[in-house]
């Protein structure tokens, strides 16, 4: 296909998403991609996870339209998991997708063309399919094309250029659409006291922060540090506690970067909020942090008339009490969930290309790096 030259110093970038423009999805095609991601899943050991079986589901949700499992299946063939390595089959499903308008699918021929897998090597390519990525609403595309050209000067060699204005737009509507790997670049890209670039500390906490809830483990990594130090991006304040607990999410999300923590203010809010009583617990911090789902109501029983608690079986009513009593409410958090690319591997920067490498895919087994799915 034709596609535009890539433009560093391009005037202007406006935000769309891909929610917008996917295909839809339906209720039986999400159960089998579910029943994949479950099979798969980093809670299991490496040896434990039946990608051979996740390749049948996929397949199934596929041919039902569902354009996640197909980036998934797409992925096993080109690692050989589960299903013969096999780069040009890769390559057909991942065409197949972009005939639909898929903006992920682009984004993935990009990588292709940086890697030269199925097609040939073709860095300047790549850059011109993240380049179509990115205006059509791929996430990991802003997040990535956000990343290169948020620097105040040009080094084509080292693969990034001065578009500072044009990267900012980028990665905030990545973020808009739940990119941790955008939070964290836009959270450091702001980091610092030069208000003419932009920066501003107190803003750049909150989207680290928010970084922490979309999966980044940069993100948590970077706060942890810095509350173990003077820093401004922290207040120069020390605070060992929120270090550590930073520590702990972010040690989480190398062993299981499918993890999200939307409950995160419950358990960790920055500052000046005080941090709630902790066991010292990784498991506990984590399971707290987590989102908690709402629970369907219950239907009242004649008992909690007087208790105002519904479940108190029929016909156990308490009585009535001298004084009255203080019940301290709690509350669900709904969430639906983020989706970011399961076999979206790393990113690998080499200075001898024209821009560094793009994405390494790689197995579930193995690091996992930043894309653009929330259970891909």
């Amino acid at each position: 296909m034709n596609l535009k030259a890539f433009d560093p110093h391009r005037a202007d970038f406006v935000c769309k998403h891909e929610a917008d423009v996917n295909p839809p999805i339906t209720a039986e095609s999400e159960a089998l991609f579910q029943q994949g991601m479950a099979v798969t899943s980093y809670e299991l050991l490496p040896k434990q996870r039946d990608h051979a079986k996740a390749a049948e589901l996929w397949k199934q949700a596929a041919a039902l339209g569902h354009w996640k499992a197909a980036m998934n299946l797409a992925g096993l063939y080109e690692t050989g998991q589960g299903v013969p390595e096999d780069t040009e089959q890769a390559v057909l499903i991942v065409e197949g997708l972009m005939k639909q308008g898929v903006p992920a699918a682009f984004d993935k021929m990009g990588t292709y063309h940086q890697r030269g897998i199925g097609v040939n090597d073709d860095t300047s390519r790549a850059y011109a399919f993240w380049q179509l990525a990115a205006d059509m609403g791929s996430p990991a595309a802003q997040a990535y094309l956000g990343s290169k050209l948020q620097a105040t000067y040009d080094n084509p060699g080292q693969g990034f250029w001065g578009n500072r204005d044009v990267a900012l737009k980028m990665l905030e509507c990545s973020l808009a659409q739940g990119n941790g790997e955008a939070a964290y670049t836009l959270a450091l890209t702001i980091t610092g006291d030069n208000r003419s670039l932009g920066e501003d500390n107190a803003r750049a906490l909150k989207i680290y922060h928010g970084g922490v809830k979309l999966g980044s483990m940069a993100s948590a990594n970077d706060l942890s540090v810095s509350f173990g130090l003077t820093e401004p991006l922290t207040g120069n304040v020390i605070d060992k506690d929120r270090a550590r607990r930073y520590s702990e999410l972010g040690d989480a999300l190398e062993l299981n970067p499918d993890l999200r923590f939307p409950n995160l203010d419950k358990v960790l809010p920055l500052p000046p909020a005080e941090l709630p009583m902790w066991d010292g617990k990784r498991k506990t911090l984590i399971d707290a942090a987590i989102a908690l789902v709402a629970l369907p109501a219950v239907k009242a029983t004649p008992g909690s008339q007087s208790s105002g608690r519904a479940h108190i079986p029929q016909g156990h009513a308490l009585k009535a009490q001298p004084h009255p009593v203080v019940v301290e409410a709690t509350s669900s958090v709904p969430h639906s969930g983020y989706w970011l690319p399961r076999l979206h591997a790393m990113w690998l920067d080499n200075a001898n290309q024209i821009g560094p490498s793009r994405r390494t895919e790689v197995s579930l087994s193995d690091l996992h790096g930043a894309s653009n799915m929330n259970k891909i």
